[in-house]
Formats: C-alpha cells, sequence, structure tokens
C-alpha cells in the first residue's frame, strides 16, 4: 500500500533500519530478528537506508522485499550520491520487481573519504526525483527542522522543499531534532509558503552519551538546555542515561501528536529493544491517536 493513501487515513508509526556493514550470514540473520521484532510493534512502514550505490544498494532492496514478505510496508531509500542514471535504473526496476510501492529519494551526504564530484549527475534529491518518477514510486524526501546545513536561510530550504513536492514528493521526513519548537516552525512556514504535503517527525531516542558527538556533527540539532542538564547529570551511569533518553523521546511524541503532527518516524539505530520500550510507554497514545478514522 502507498504511504501517501496510509497517511491519508491515519496516523503513522514507523521505523528506520540499516543494513549491516558485512554481508555475513549471521549479521543479515541478525537484521532480520530486529525487523521480526518491529513487525511486533505493528509498524505502518519500515524503512530501509543504504549508502552509496553497489551491493549496499542491492543489499538494501533486498531488505526492503523481505520486510514486504512480512506483510508490512517497506520505503526503500534511493541515494544519488555518486550514482549514474544506469544504476538508478537497475535499482529501481529491482525495488518495482519484489513489488516495494514506496521509496525515499535523497541526494545523500557526501562522505568525509570521498575525494571526486560526488553528485555528478543528480546535484539535488528533486533531480533524482524527476528522474525516478517514471517508475511511479510513492515517493518520500526528506526535510530539516533547523534547515539543512548548506542552505543559506530558512526560506531558501523552503524553496528546496517546494522544488521536492513539484518533483513528486508525496510526504516528508524530518532528520533528527530534540527541540520539537523547531518542527513547529517547519511546519508552519512551509504551509504559508503552500506545502501542504504531510511532514512526519523524526526522532531518534538518544539512549548513550558517546553518540550525542556523532548525532550533533552528523546533523548539527540543537540540544535544549533541559535535555543538556540531564545529560550532564546521568552521562556516567549508561543505565540512568537510557532511562532518560527514552523518556524524553516518549515525551517529545506525545507533545508532537498533541499539536497534530501526522505520525512519527523512529530512527531505532537496529535496536528493537529500544523501539518497543518508547511504544510500551506510549500504548494507549498509540492505540487511541494512530487508528484509522
Amino acid at each position: 500500500m502507498r504511504i501517501d493513501e496510509i497517511l491519508s487515513k491515519k496516523r503513522t508509526l514507523s521505523f528506520e533500519v540499516f543494513p549491516p556493514k558485512k554481508d555475513g550470514a549471521d549479521d543479515k540473520q541478525k537484521l532480520f530478528e530486529t525487523i521480526d521484532s518491529l513487525k511486533a510493534l505493528n509498524p505502518d512502514f519500515i524503512s530501509v537506508t543504504y549508502g552509496a550505490s553497489g551491493s549496499s544498494a542491492r543489499g538494501s532492496a533486498e531488505i526492503a522485499g523481505h520486510i514486504k514478505s512480512l506483510g508490512i510496508e517497506p520505503l526503500a531509500h534511493i541515494t544519488g550520491g555518486p550514482s549514474s542514471p544506469e544504476d538508478i535504473d537497475a535499482l529501481s526496476k529491482r525495488i518495482k520487481e519484489l513489488k516495494v510501492e514506496n521509496v525515499l529519494a535523497l541526494r545523500g551526504d557526501k562522505p568525509l573519504e570521498y575525494d571526486s564530484d560526488y553528485c555528478k549527475y543528480f546535484k539535488h534529491a528533486s533531480d533524482l526525483e524527476s528522474y525516478i518518477s517514471k517508475y511511479g514510486f510513492c515517493m518520500g524526501a526528506a526535510c530539516y527542522p533547523e534547515g539543512h546545513v548548506e542552505s543559506e536561510t530558512l526560506y531558501s530550504d523552503l524553496q528546496n522543499l517546494k522544488k521536492k513536492v513539484e518533483c513528486g514528493a508525496a510526504f516528508f521526513i524530518t532528520q533528527l531534532f530534540y527541540d520539537n519548537a523547531y518542527y513547529y516552525r517547519l511546519v508552519n512556514e512551509a504551509r504559508k509558503e503552500g506545502i501542504t504535503i504531510p511532514i512526519i517527525p523524526g526522532i531518534m531516542p538518544l539512549t548513550a552519551s558517546k553518540n550525542l558527538n556523532k548525532i550533533k556533527s552528523m546533523c548539527g540539532s540543537t540540544v535544549p538546555i533541559e535535555l543538556r542538564n540531564m545529560i550532564e547529570v546521568y552521562s556516567k551511569s549508561p543505565a540512568s542515561f537510557r532511562e532518560v533518553g527514552i523518556n524524553y523521546a516518549v515525551y517529545q511524541i506525545c507533545d508532537l501528536i498533541a499539536k497534530g503532527a501526522p505520525g512519527v518516524h523512529i530512527y531505532t539505530m537496529n535496536r528493537a529493544d529500544t523501539a518497543a520500550e518508547i511504544v510500551s510507554r506510549l500504548n494507549n497514545v498509540v492505540n487511541e491517536f494512530f487508528k484509522a478514522d
């Protein structure tokens, strides 16, 4: 089922997983076990990331196919990056063969170790969207509550979002954030610019202090003072820190749903136990506010 059709009927609960860095059978089996655990939480869809083109992309497509075989809607990522049109065609055709209907079209961020022209063929996500529109996917796109790091202003970033919509995006999923005020600002300003498609907030539970610097360098997300204070107090106690991170994610989600968010997308980091704990604490909210109209 197309994700835009699901969003027209209800709020969505979704998760994101990433393929194992190695192609070993044990690593793949571990991911399949994670997906089985996530299935038990009744998500509306599960997205599958990949980095560059090549075997990693093909592996992600196969994982998306596996998710589909379990009766869950997959959201397969397609990243322009260094991919050629031939690469994108081969991947898109394979995704279609697997009967996957939904894709997330991304430009991709250039890895630090990548020296050559990273985006030779698809300079922007909208270019990729235009190219793959011939395959008839339901296309999602990324957006950034605090603005993309390469955009000079929020207004210029909003113009890029408008272009993504014009090129076929049916919904957005945001980059992770920890201050809900940025999400509300993004939605309000997007609506003023005539962007009416659903904007699903992306939440990544901060469950280990060692991940904080990585998250900040990856997307530059602002960490609110109340969360920073808790990080400082609990950073030396892993169990307490994990509890604080899960509680904060639950708070974010409760606030977002209360203020009209069309669903929530949880970046699981392949930790099904974390996703399960969040959903358990939100059991009544999910049962009441995520049901079909």
